[in-house]
């Protein structure tokens, strides 16, 4: 295996690696090898997005495809013109890096132009561009840094909370990845039902949401968990310690199934239950 790896390598060798491939195992070997650096090539969302939550059945959006990129996924509201979850694995390995925050925002081109908000439509709102998937996440890799800045990673969000209980957050959770090693990370906007939301935008109607929710899944076995947490959209300090709830009541308050696509039996006990001592 070293050695048609070597081959492989060399570009100066083809003839030995057609020698190899042409033998029974040497064509088992070269497949094998073919897969691994293939896969190796690969972003880590790209393997596998087993770690998404479920599109709704009645999801009224005219944008409907998951949108994916380097370091997270997300699913588009038109109606809101923001997202309706942002997700994302947050690995040990992720909470370290030295890229230095961006700070520029961008249109995602990967939204149909009709709904693609750019950086200047929060201007004068009074309201940040508040990062979903955050910028402290993404510091191991100069392409996820720049594009945790697309505009379809933001929220208005009020700015004390951005600032500070939403950070504190963020901040939380590169504790809990280093903890357990990989979590698995799931936020978004929540608007209420019967409630006139506030507007910004400039060429876009963009919906300031009454508060955000984020979920927290570790799957490290044996001690698999899970939390959720709800923020009210507003300058009032909010302390993580308190606010936190089950991912049961999360699903009931937005209509989405967070963790859809994680055993069935793991799903049940982990969404059920949420104590901020176990993530100590």
């Amino acid at each position: 295996m070293i050695r048609l790896l070597s081959i492989i390598c060399n570009k100066g060798h083809h003839s030995d690696l057609r020698s190899v491939s042409e033998a029974p195992l040497g064509r088992v070997c070269v497949g094998l090898l073919v897969a691994v650096v293939v896969c190796m090539a690969l972003p880590s969302h790209a393997q596998s997005y087993s770690y998404l939550p479920a599109v709704p059945a009645n999801y009224q959006s005219k944008v409907t495809s998951i949108v994916h990129h380097k370091n997270f996924s997300l699913l588009y509201d038109s109606r809101y013109n923001t997202p309706t979850w942002v997700a994302w694995a947050l690995t040990k390995a992720h909470t370290y890096g030295s890229q230095e925050r961006s700070d520029k925002f961008f249109a995602d081109p990967s939204i149909p132009k009709g709904y693609r908000v750019d950086w200047y439509e929060y201007k004068d709102s009074n309201y940040d561009r508040g990062h979903m998937c955050p910028a402290g996440d993404n510091k191991w890799d100069r392409s996820a840094m720049i594009e945790c800045f697309y505009m379809s990673n933001m929220c208005p969000q009020d700015r004390e909370l951005n600032h500070h209980s939403w950070n504190n957050l963020e901040v939380a959770c590169r504790d809990w990845a280093r903890t357990e090693g990989t979590i698995y990370i799931v936020c978004g906007p929540v608007y209420k039902k019967g409630v006139k939301h506030a507007v910004i935008g400039i060429h876009h109607k963009i919906q300031v949401p009454e508060g955000f929710f984020k979920a927290v899944l570790s799957l490290r076995k044996g001690h698999e968990k899970a939390i959720a947490f709800y923020y009210d959209n507003n300058a009032k300090y909010q302390s993580y310690n308190k606010v936190y709830t089950t991912v049961d009541k999360i699903e009931a308050m937005t209509g989405l199934d967070l963790f859809a696509n994680i055993p069935a039996d793991i799903e049940k006990r982990v969404e059920a239950t949420a104590n901020i001592k176990d993530w100590k």
